[in-house]
């Protein structure tokens, strides 16, 4: 009988090593894969401007800060090309940094954050605001109506259009605990980023952008 059970626990023994290396490599495989499934969800709850879903993946008040540091990076640099023997370029730029509070306001929202995922981040215009996609929150229109062209919306500064075509889009980490995304929209374009930073072991959130790249 003794010979009979400790034969049956050496034959477990190898199952067992089996199962643990499997967990193992399936919990690595997921938290690897992490921060892509958060972003896929963000993007998801954006788009479909699921403010209670976007909340969960958005450390917002981190987003808004750094928002307010690079846009203000986008309007200095602005002034140092423009603002040379061009006292109106200057002034432009000065208005432009006393609206960086409302542009912040306006893209720590989930329309701002959709934008931001879909290669349309702000560019530091006075008055701008992030674009609502054709058709969000309003009811179905007749076909006919469909047909003509929205006009754009005031106050968006061309910034309110659909762009032409998707980003060309890289996402990877760099670092542990960083991941990032990257947007362009052809080879002459600025490139810019979204940054999402790791919250515990599995969790991901967007806390950042780049603008200045």
């Amino acid at each position: 009988m003794a010979v009979s059970t400790r034969t049956k626990r050496s034959a477990a023994r190898p199952l067992i090593v089996t199962l643990i290396v499997i967990v193992v490599i399936a919990a690595l495989g997921f938290c690897y894969a992490s921060p892509y499934m958060a972003l896929n969800t963000l993007k998801r709850a954006a788009d479909a401007r699921d403010a209670q879903t976007v909340n969960e993946y958005v450390d917002f008040p981190a987003l808004r800060e750094s928002l307010k540091q690079q846009v203000t990076g986008l309007l200095t640099r602005r002034l140092d090309v423009q603002g040379n023997g061009n006292p109106l370029a200057a002034i432009g730029a000065m208005i432009g940094v006393a609206l960086i509070g409302p542009l912040v306001d306006a893209y720590a929202t989930p329309d701002g954050v959709a934008a931001l995922l879909n290669g349309m981040p702000p560019r530091g215009n006075p008055g701008e605001r992030p674009p609502v996609p054709a058709g969000a929150g309003n009811p179905p229109t007749a076909p006919a109506a469909a047909a003509e062209p929205a006009p754009p919306a005031a106050g968006n500064n061309g910034n309110s259009a659909t762009p032409p075509q998707p980003p060309q889009t890289t996402a990877g980490y760099r670092g542990l605990n960083e991941f990032v995304v990257s947007y362009q929209h052809g080879a002459g374009d600025a490139r810019y980023s979204a940054i999402l930073r790791r919250e515990g072991l599995f969790t991901w959130k967007l806390a950042a952008v780049n603008l200045n790249e």
